[in-house]
């Protein structure tokens, strides 16, 4: 088959998504970015169906340009008692810091069904998901409703799972990507088990945390062989992991991606949903400053390290999976955010935070237009002279 192209297919003008961020992003910067040529994507895992519909509305209301929505796959948990008090336990010492008590939450998590109907509403002209893979009928009902459906997968097995689908593209999400990890299926080799890898979409549920540990693939050596694995099914490979600047998108497209998305790069703009402190935190941080830890939501996920995170490595392996540890550090994590204190925070950022640029999204996006020119240019200059 051809390899689609990305590009042509969704109206970009630049080969630039602005990854998700549940929680910190913004309708005004995913607009922005959209109506800057980019594709502005709000992840929406933590939202409720009705503030899903009020956002899409509101990106609407800026521009008219294509944008994404985006969904955790998962299951509500039903956690047993005595898992829940063990965290609330461990947790009590950190909410008596601001004078709270540790309590169970009202839910653990939004309801997947729910959200999934409010994304097939809301038609965004992009739906993509992660911690999870859909069945081939959901997928036909987002490409029924309009929408370009992209999955996320940190091994080739789960680049290939996607594609099985149906999905339109494959984001292949490097080990220094800033955020949870979307690893969602065993790591074990496929053929080794007797399976083909299509068997593996069915084998989704949770991770092992060796599962997880075993696909932590950096993004140069991830996107060549997801590339690889998909051009025989024309699905295109979009980058992620470790890409801030115009000089990543070109070595991204040089190792055939078609598209990159950048997450932290956008964390620092003006219009991103954090505060000060999270702002400041980002602001002297430095690669060697991440790390990926299970402490503050049950799943592995990079961010800078804090006072929470060093007092809660010690029970890394103990606190329960997402989403439960993630719902009993809620309050927590607001209270911290109120306190204007960056200390008890999941501070999620890449490892390319070092490079980060405040400035508005707009203006981000300009520059790394140039950077990518630029660096275009370098190349070939260099091709020719060889």
């Amino acid at each position: 088959m051809p390899h689609h192209s990305l590009r042509t297919t969704l109206s970009l003008r630049l080969p630039i998504v602005q990854g998700p961020m549940t929680g910190a992003d913004t309708p005004a910067l995913a607009a922005a970015v959209s109506a800057a040529g980019g594709l502005g994507t709000l992840g929406c895992g933590m939202r409720s169906p009705a503030a899903m519909a009020q956002a899409a509305a509101e990106v609407r209301s800026r521009t008219d340009r294509p944008f994404g929505l985006n969904l955790f796959v998962q299951n509500t948990p039903a956690p047993d008692d005595a898992t829940v008090q063990s965290a609330l336990a461990r947790l009590a010492p950190l909410y008596a810091e601001f004078g709270l008590e540790a309590a169970v939450p009202a839910r653990w998590c939004e309801d997947f069904q729910a959200q999934f109907e409010a994304l097939i509403e809301a038609r965004p002209a992009v739906a993509s998901f992660t911690f999870g893979i859909l069945s081939a009928a959901q997928v036909e009902r987002l490409h029924s409703a309009g929408s370009y459906v992209i999955g996320t997968a940190t091994t080739v097995a789960e680049a290939l799972a996607w594609a099985d689908v149906g999905a339109d593209a494959v984001c292949a999400s490097g080990m220094e990507a800033g955020g949870h990890r979307g690893t969602f299926l065993p790591t074990g080799r496929p053929q080794a088990e007797g399976l083909a890898p299509a068997d593996c979409a069915v084998r989704t549920g949770t991770p092992s945390q060796a599962d997880f540990a075993a696909a932590m693939v950096g993004t140069i050596a991830l996107v060549p062989q997801c590339v690889d694995a998909l051009r025989p099914r024309g699905v295109p490979v979009i980058a992620a992991g470790g890409i801030v600047d115009g000089r990543g998108i070109a070595a991204a497209q040089a190792l055939g991606a078609q598209a990159v998305q950048m997450g932290t790069a956008f964390l620092a703009c003006d219009e991103s949903g954090i505060g000060r402190a999270y702002r400041d935190a980002m602001g002297s941080a430095i690669a060697t400053d991440t790390r990926t830890t299970r402490v503050f939501s049950g799943r592995p996920a990079r961010g800078i390290v804090n006072p929470m995170l060093q007092k809660l490595h010690a029970h890394e392996t103990d606190v329960p999976a997402y989403p439960v540890q993630n719902a009993l550090t809620g309050a927590l994590r607001r209270a911290s955010a109120d306190a204007g204190r960056a200390d008890h925070l999941s501070l999620w950022a890449g490892q390319g935070v070092a490079a980060v640029r405040p400035m508005p999204a707009a203006a981000l996006v300009a520059a790394l237009e140039t950077e990518w020119r630029a660096a275009l240019a370098a190349q070939a200059a260099l091709l020719q002279a060889q």
